[in-house]
């Protein structure tokens, strides 16, 4: 029996399937013989094309850098590398740490042919980890810090209202003229009332802006949601506010299934994404011929970790614009509220938009660098494992 099917059909297999670590199984000739789907994601390749290829076929790196990958697959000892890059058959390169190891004794070739075991992991998937658990944390502090403190400013303001509609009505209803003359009332304008409807809406407005710092907060009105249904909402609005400056672009996995969350929600977080996106697309001083867009991309990814769970399938849904980017000094604090990079914003959308979708169990990231900026969301689409 050939050693893939003999392969597929063990437990080893499904085992293998399950890790979150990218796994080739090569024969003795390096040929690969089993592909799990973690691999298949890390060397963006289908297992159907690796099958039966040599592994230098998958992954290449410059000369001489295979030297000691071609030494370990040669011995039975195991062996390992850290931060290794290779080059994929798509352009692309990864930096990893990687281990060779002997394939168990039940899972041979012909004449007891033994296989090897090439274990691999993206090293910035682990720093990925380690920074998503640093940024829940100190989101977590800060929000606890955003809420006691509107607590503060939120009584004073209710205080304040509260005496400037009692002060407005005994100036409405006053008789008494010795009063009047007293207060001095002003022969310009709406009088001592408009001063007391200034202070009551001004502080509507502050108290509007702490609930705004503070998040959503209503409980999520659950339903089945496309993706796809949310970021064709959001560029149907992007359009009619834009009309034709900014070029949209659909980079969609229409094999992306259904999942349970609040559609409004989600769709007021992606808005705020694609907003700022706009915001950073029509900053003034653009050079001549730029031609700004954005693009909307989806794809479904495998065995990735969100909040320290494992998830079999994760959505991963991306606005990507080719504005100027962020600035490096704002790029680690620009989910936090009251951080903008443009003068007219508030800094409270994104701030929203990491509120919604941690609700969601998911996480906001973003990178950025001069002509591509990418807000990349990950929202499970399966229970964790």
């Amino acid at each position: 029996m050939h050693p893939k099917t003999a392969l597929t059909d063990s437990v080893l297999a499904r085992l293998l399937e399950n890790l979150a670590t990218a796994v080739l199984l090569l024969d003795h000739r390096g040929k690969v013989v089993f592909v799990n789907s973690a691999a298949e994601i890390l060397l963006d390749s289908s297992a159907s094309r690796m099958l039966g290829s040599h592994y230098t076929d998958c992954i290449q790196s410059e000369p001489g850098g295979l030297s000691a990958l071609e030494n370990g697959l040669s011995t039975e000892q195991s062996f390992g590398q850290s931060t290794v890059r290779f080059v994929l058959l798509s352009g692309n390169s990864i930096i990893v740490d990687y281990t060779i190891s002997s394939a168990p004794a039940e899972v041979g070739g012909p004449a007891g042919e033994a296989f090897r075991l090439l274990e691999m992991q993206a090293k910035d998937h682990v720093r990925r980890i380690s920074l998503e658990e640093e940024l829940q944390s100190e989101h977590q502090a800060a929000r606890v810090l955003i809420r006691n403190l509107a607590h503060e400013i939120k009584n004073p303001l209710g205080g304040i209202r509260g005496a400037a509609q009692l002060l407005g009505k005994a100036l409405d209803s006053s008789q008494d003229t010795q009063q009047t003359t007293r207060l001095s009332v002003p022969t310009s304008g709406g009088g001592w009332s408009e001063y007391t409807n200034i202070i009551i809406s001004e502080a509507d407005r502050l108290k509007n802006l702490v609930d705004r710092m503070l998040g959503p907060n209503k409980a999520l009105h659950l339903s089945e949601v496309n993706i796809h249904e949310v970021l064709e909402r959001i560029i149907s609005l992007i359009e009619v506010e834009c009309g034709s400056d900014i070029s949209i672009r659909r980079d969609y996995d229409p094999s992306i299934p259904e999942f349970t969350g609040d559609k409004e929600q989600l769709i007021q977080g992606f808005l705020n994404i694609a907003r700022n996106a706009v915001q950073a697309l029509t900053q003034p001083g653009t050079a001549p011929g730029f031609r700004p867009a954005i693009r909307f991309k989806t794809r479904a990814v495998r065995q990735f970790t969100l909040s320290g769970k494992l998830h079999r399938l994760v959505l991963k849904a991306e606005v990507i614009d080719n504005g100027a980017g962020v600035p490096p000094e704002l790029l680690k604090n620009i989910f936090y509220p009251m951080v903008s990079g443009s003068a007219s914003g508030t800094g409270l959308g994104l701030s929203i938009t990491q509120g919604i979708i941690g609700q969601h169990s998911g996480i906001v990231e973003c990178e950025s660098e001069p002509g591509r900026t990418s807000f990349i969301v990950y929202l499970p689409l399966e229970n964790a494992l």
